[in-house]
């Protein structure tokens, strides 16, 4: 139980320490960009192993043996920060690109991509509650699978870490670290499986990184012109709108 305890910490590690290495070399250079999906690529797969219910699986710990560590270390915790943490790092980037601080875009398209990525989370998110159909710890009710405040909690940490981790690393460990708070407290309050927590998380970067990855039209550097013309005797205005 421990030695497989070990390694599920080890992963999870794995998965948090590329998040803000991921974060500041993207900006750096192109080379280092694919290394972006490895720490969801983990945080996916070993959510989806830990789903696995069985004694002869003695490499990664199932969903009741973390409840069953949860019951014992922690069984009356309770405590609701997670509901307001998973929005921490998405009012982070717009109080600061509202306060003059220039981020990785302008403020239109933070907002556009914030929209977007929010937009790409949930319907990930909650097409696979209603299809996978897992029953909550507490309540029983089913659509545990994957945790919607986790993933809420990493897309914001993404976004945070993509507009302004260039500036600091400090400022991508602090997004994910106030992220993986959420994804604790929703184990720690019995609301999640590991697994939903885990697959959230991945969820949560891979929307935010494939929204900047897609994203080609850059509104805050748009250019709208107007211009006479003359044809055929005639006069006119033609309104151009320059996408760059």
């Amino acid at each position: 139980m421990k030695n497989r305890l070990n390694v599920f910490w080890v992963c999870f590690c794995i998965a948090g320490s590329a998040l803000p290495v991921c974060a500041q070399t993207d900006s750096v250079s192109a080379s280092p960009k694919k290394f972006k999906w490895i720490a969801p690529a983990v945080l996916i797969t070993t959510g989806t192993l830990t789903m696995l219910d069985s004694d002869a699986d003695e490499f990664f710990l199932s969903n009741y043996e973390v409840r069953e560590e949860r019951n014992e270390r922690f069984l009356n915790f309770s405590n609701h920060a997670d509901n307001y943490l998973q929005y921490a790092p998405a009012a982070a980037v717009l109080l600061l690109s509202v306060s003059g601080v220039e981020g990785e875009h302008t403020l239109p398209n933070q907002l556009a991509l914030l929209i977007k990525s929010e937009l790409v989370m949930s319907a990930v998110v909650y097409s696979l509650k209603y299809t996978v159909g897992e029953a909550r710890p507490d309540s029983g009710k089913k659509n545990s699978f994957p945790s919607g405040h986790t993933a809420q909690a990493f897309t914001a940490a993404t976004f945070l870490a993509k507009e302004y981790g260039h500036k600091s690393v400090w400022i991508s460990i602090g997004a994910y670290t106030t992220a993986t708070t959420v994804g604790v407290f929703r184990m720690l309050n019995n609301r999640h499986w590991v697994s939903d927590v885990l697959v959230g998380a991945g969820i949560g970067i891979l929307s935010t990184e494939f929204v900047y990855f897609t994203h080609k039209n850059r509104w805050g550097k748009n250019k709208v012109s107007v211009t006479p013309f003359s044809a055929a005797g005639s006069q006119g205005l033609t309104l151009r709108y320059v996408f760059r």
